[in-house]
């Protein structure tokens, strides 16, 4: 993320950028100083939904890490999960590591865990494509572990 730790870190935590950097977000609100109310509409495959639930920022470490406890349900199914996100120096960008374990249950979680890790890639993508573009980052990229960057631009 061709921007500096301190201030991804920030907007990474800021309800206003994420509300719409989020793909699907129809409302974000603070419930307390560390949890976010969410409604999102979200698809996979054939199966569409809205979901409503919270999301409680965890073992918070300024600028360099936080953890996201992810709760939320819907007609469709439920989604229960956790990120750990850490945020590195690289010269004057940072760098944006996320890990997360997610369960899904429901009719949603019938397409296929293959459908789900694709769709969670292009969400994942779309929302930092977003994010990079709020925050005014000079470059960024999206990739996993062991696979070429998805998206980049200079």
């Amino acid at each position: 993320m061709g921007a500096p730790r301190e201030e991804v870190f920030t907007a990474l935590n800021d309800r206003r950028v994420l509300r719409q950097c989020i793909p699907g977000c129809e409302e974000l609100t603070d419930i307390d100083d560390d949890t976010f109310g969410v409604t999102l509409k979200l698809g996979v495959g054939g199966i569409k939904g809205t979901f409503t639930g919270t999301a409680t920022r965890k073992e918070s470490k300024p600028p360099e890490s936080f953890s996201l406890v992810l709760d939320g349900k819907g007609k469709v199914g439920f989604v229960r999960g956790i990120a750990a996100v850490r945020i590195s120096d690289e010269g004057a960008s940072s760098r944006v590591d996320c890990d997360a374990d997610v369960l899904v249950g429901g009719a949603i979680a019938a397409v296929g865990s293959r459908l789900i890790a694709a769709a969670a890639r292009k969400v994942t993508g779309d929302f930092f494509r977003e994010f990079a573009g709020v925050i005014g980052a000079r470059s960024w990229s999206v990739g996993g572990a062991g696979e070429a960057s998805g998206d980049s631009v200079e």
